[in-house]
């Protein structure tokens, strides 16, 4: 039986909080920024978490988390 190995990509993209949610960044907004309104990129500021359709395929990434 291999060893279980967390998926290193996952686990520089997302945090686990005490609680059980994931935190992650939000999309969108690291390049084509000057068609994006001064608005939507203000909203794409901080972090959101997980949605509970992809907790998971994050949860078989991070095994240990």
């Amino acid at each position: 039986m291999p060893k279980m190995k967390t998926k290193k990509s996952a686990a520089k993209r997302f945090v686990v909080r005490p609680g059980g949610t994931v935190k992650r960044g939000q999309a969108f907004k690291r390049h084509i920024l000057t068609k994006k309104s001064t608005k939507s990129k203000r909203h794409l500021r901080g972090s959101t978490q997980v949605c509970a359709a992809d907790m998971g395929a994050v949860r078989a990434m991070l095994p240990f988390a």
